[in-house]
């Protein structure tokens, strides 16, 4: 226990503490990725500047820490919109998350594919999940990954089909602009959320370097991506998801390294750093625009 606890103490105080910084630094720029996507997606009703949607997504953040999933981070970011735009900045946010999923699902799927076939063998495998059962779900995200993008880049003919519904046509208003959407801008819509992805990657295998959690990189990235497939399909508390976080991954960085204490403080790292700081961050800037209302 005191060797673990040494250990820990070192990623902040030993030869390793600048790559705690860059995992920091990378936090900034995550962030930093989804406020120019925000900005991009809203400006067809609204002109936001830089530093006002970091702020939007930060608070968005803290909304979202208490929500299914983050469903609240929308109207956390609406806050900073006019207010006869909110409604409609919610609904286009959707279109971001909708990337951000495809981003997810589609590396998560190629990495449950490495993994099934690279790394799982008769002395490696996870725990209550057969082969049989891998093989069941890639098939599954595989046609269902195909749906989805097929929809992204059909956007209008969805909206056109769901304003059949009487109740969405009586509020169409609020969702026309996404039939605006042309396959250029919701391509660079992709691209921003596959950026986003890949600094969630590098700050988790900066991570795992810091706690001495060594295997392959390339092993390590699919470990990496097949768990945040696994969080997104499972519907969680931020609040309550660390718990969640730290079995999966001792079960699936576990396969292929005994460290676990290095594992359990990544994961607590990775979700203190992405999450709780952000979240903290948003909740002082809902706490200045109260008090500005106030005044």
């Amino acid at each position: 226990m005191q060797q673990s606890w040494n250990m820990i103490l070192a990623a902040f105080s030993g030869n390793r503490s600048w790559k705690f910084g860059m995992v920091i630094l990378l936090m900034l720029v995550n962030w930093g990725i989804e406020a120019s996507k925000w900005q991009f997606l809203v400006r067809s009703i609204q002109r936001v500047s830089f530093p006002t949607a970091y702020r939007a997504v930060l608070t968005g953040q803290a909304f979202a820490l208490n929500t299914l999933n983050g469903v609240g981070s929308s109207a956390g970011r609406a806050v900073f919109l006019e207010e006869g735009n909110r409604l409609r900045g919610i609904v286009l946010s959707a279109v971001g998350s909708m990337g951000q999923i495809i981003v997810t699902f589609l590396i998560g799927l190629l990495s449950l594919i490495y993994l099934r076939y690279h790394i799982l063998d008769a002395t490696h495998h996870v725990e209550g999940l057969s082969a049989f059962w891998i093989d069941g779900l890639i098939w599954i995200i595989t046609i269902g990954i195909m749906g989805f993008i097929l929809m992204y880049f059909r956007l209008s003919w969805l909206i056109k089909l769901l304003e059949k519904i009487p109740f969405i046509a009586r509020h169409k208003f609020f969702v026309q602009n996404l039939e605006d959407f042309h396959w250029k801008e919701l391509t660079r819509i992709l691209l921003l959320s596959f950026g986003r992805y890949v600094v969630f990657v590098a700050q988790y295998v900066v991570l795992l370097e810091v706690f001495e959690v060594n295997m392959n990189w390339l092993d390590a990235v699919s470990m990496i991506c097949v768990m945040f497939l696994v969080l997104s399909m499972v519907p969680t508390f931020a609040m309550a998801e660390l718990g969640f976080r730290g079995k999966l991954s001792i079960q699936l960085f576990g396969l292929l390294s005994s460290n676990t204490v290095g594992i359990v403080a990544t994961s607590a790292g990775i979700w203190i750093i992405n999450l709780i700081i952000p979240a903290i961050a948003g909740s002082l800037f809902i706490l200045g625009i109260r008090l500005f209302r106030n005044k």
